[in-house]
């Protein structure tokens, strides 16, 4: 017959790495429910790393930590993401260490599930679960509609609510300690796209990532269409520099926002050239015109029609911001020879 405590003593210790920059209006819910989660209490710690917040996150999470010693507040004097993972990672006591950010929510399994995972797939050095979009407004809603069809964003594995099985990433997985002694921590160069650059050495050195929907955990969508804009452009400005350094995308899927703004370049400019190249121009507004309409009607089957038949404004912002933040970045790292160490591309820490 087992003893409770000795079945609770043998879990693995989980640190939970969070790097936040003025999260006053969504670290409460991600401490939270983090704190309620069903995995044993003395078997898992809170790390919130701060970017020097000025909205009031740190001395609310200063007030949770006198109160529960599992939580700790960490400085991140640098204040991008991937120092302060790093500085998460050097601090944690975890044989687990899981990486969440201050604007998502953990359900109550979370934990237990990411560890079940792990244990279950020896073989697999990362583990986690798909991230369900929420908002909290209307048009956040609509953009977390439209980013969760392949129309959007290319349909990652991460965005599909029901898959389980080996992919290439995922977001807010939990790792095996040992990952980060042979492969190395989060590049501190690489501003945004940081995951995707740690597990493209994950996969170089032999590691698999496993996805389950039994890690659930919630993710709060941007409210507005520029904020949308403003991420999407990081996101594709920082794929180059991940695209540099590993001589891969990591998926052919993340280079085609930059074919097509190249293309749309092309066409209007052959347009405005020479009057006969119209007709094509006008051929591929009338299909990106069709793209759209599927876009919606896929949004419709997954969300509600309302919902659905706004995305066609929000599939734009994604494309053309993702494909143009890219092209700017060839110019710079290519064309113009800028050194990456250093730069940030203009990335801001707000949401």
């Amino acid at each position: 017959m087992s003893n409770p405590d000795t079945d609770k003593q043998a879990q693995p210790f989980v640190s939970v790495i969070i790097p936040v920059y003025n999260e006053m209006g969504f670290i409460e819910p991600c401490i939270e429910n983090l704190r309620k989660n069903t995995y044993p209490a003395d078997r898992f710690e809170i790390l919130i790393i701060d970017g020097q917040s000025t909205d009031g996150t740190r001395e609310y999470v200063t007030g949770l930590a006198d109160r529960d010693a599992r939580i700790r507040l960490l400085d991140n004097p640098q204040r991008f993401l991937a120092p302060g993972i790093n500085i998460g990672i050097r601090a944690a006591r975890g044989e687990l260490l899981t990486r969440m950010d201050g604007h998502a929510t953990a359900h109550p399994g979370f934990i237990a599930a990411s560890v079940a995972a792990l244990q279950a797939h020896p073989d697999a050095w990362c583990a986690g679960g798909p991230i369900n979009t929420i908002a909290k407004n209307f048009m956040g809603t609509v953009i977390g509609a439209a980013i969760s069809v392949p129309v959007g964003i290319g349909g990652p594995a991460y965005r599909l609510g029901n898959l389980e099985g080996y992919v290439d990433t995922l977001h807010a997985g939990t790792y095996r300690r040992e990952v980060f002694e042979k492969i190395g921590v989060f590049d501190e160069n690489m501003i945004r796209t940081e995951d995707d650059d740690l597990h493209i050495r994950l996969h170089k050195a032999g590691g698999r990532i496993y996805i389950t929907p039994k890690v659930q955990s919630d993710h709060y969508a941007r409210d507005s269409l520029s904020k949308l804009a403003r991420q999407y452009y990081q996101f594709g400005y920082w794929r180059i520099p991940v695209t540099l350094k590993h001589r891969t995308p990591g998926g052919l899927r993340r280079l085609i926002p930059l074919v097509f703004v190249l293309v749309w370049i092309a066409a209007i400019t052959g347009a405005l050239l020479w009057a006969p190249l119209l007709y094509p121009l006008l051929g591929l507004v009338a299909a990106y015109v069709l793209v759209l309409v599927l876009g919606a009607a896929m949004a419709i089957r997954r969300h509600s029609f309302l919902v659905g038949i706004c995305t066609p404004i929000v599939y734009p912002v994604l494309h053309f911001s993702y494909g143009v933040g890219s092209l700017w970045a060839i110019i710079r790292f290519v064309l113009l020879c800028k050194p990456i160490a250093g730069d940030t591309g203009g990335t801001s820490l707000t949401r």
